[in-house]
């Protein structure tokens, strides 16, 4: 098969696909009910965690080539997204200016929340994508390559159901949740193809997208959907939700030697 063929081939179907199937899981566990959107998107919140602390920032520390680089631009990422999202609210409810509490600037509808993280997800995928390219590049159609695919496939299950889920609680259709979560993989064929005909990752671009697509899923989680999680039911039930989730990302981050 010719090289390039396969590399758009593999990180459509693991990129792509992987995001899709998320969302397919996404809407055949949703529950109607306050406590099962609660539990939901705490559970949801825990993955994005483990997915930002475990995988994303220390790939973006290896590759920084200023160790300050990494924290400051996750810093940034969740300042710009914060930012966006008062400009949104403020948009959105310009004709309401009478009423003092329609802009927060810091929580904003789920539907807003699940643009942003797959907005934050796309934005992974590039270097993610560029990873799988170089390693084409260099070695050729090789187990390696493969391995790497099926790993970001498995990675984008936890990402696909945190970007529906919001749109789904939110009452987006549940295709169109889907395929939310199915275009946010599509730069992740785009840095394949990048990295294939590059060689190799620049490592301060690699650095600066990781960085700040963990800033936006960190606004994400903590000013979107812990808060709703908690307006939805206030328990102990949603904490321990947010745990099972952050060792579920554990489990696909380190259960299948990626590292």
């Amino acid at each position: 098969m010719d090289p390039i063929l396969f590399v758009v081939c593999l990180t459509a179907a693991t990129g792509v696909g992987g995001l899709a199937l998320g969302g397919v899981l996404a809407a055949l566990f949703k529950r109607e009910s306050p406590r099962g959107t609660s539990l939901l998107l705490s559970f949801t919140a825990g993955l994005m965690l483990a997915i930002v602390a475990l995988d994303m920032v220390p790939e973006a520390v290896e590759a920084a080539p200023w160790p300050p680089m990494a924290p400051l631009m996750l810093v940034g990422g969740f300042v710009v997204t914060y930012l966006l999202n008062c400009w949104i609210d403020k948009s959105a409810h310009h004709e309401d200016a009478g009423d003092p509490h329609q802009c927060a600037c810091g929580h904003h509808d789920l539907h807003t929340a699940g643009l942003v993280l797959a907005a934050a997800v796309a934005l992974h995928n590039v270097p993610v994508g560029m990873a799988v390219g170089a390693t084409v590049a260099v070695e050729g159609i090789c187990l390696a390559s493969v391995l790497a695919a099926v790993t970001i496939g498995l990675h984008n299950l936890p990402e696909g159901m945190s970007i529906a889920i919001p749109l789904l609680h939110d009452g987006s259709r549940t295709w169109s949740a889907i395929g939310v979560a199915a275009l946010s993989g599509l730069p992740t064929v785009a840095g394949a193809l990048a990295g294939y005909f590059v060689g190799s990752e620049a490592p301060a671009a690699l650095a600066a997208a990781l960085s700040l697509a963990g800033g936006a899923m960190l606004y994400v989680v903590f000013f979107e959907l812990l808060p709703e999680a908690s307006l939805q039911w206030r328990s102990r039930w949603t904490i321990l939700a947010t745990v099972v989730g952050f060792a579920l990302g554990v489990l696909l981050i380190f259960g299948h030697g990626h590292h």
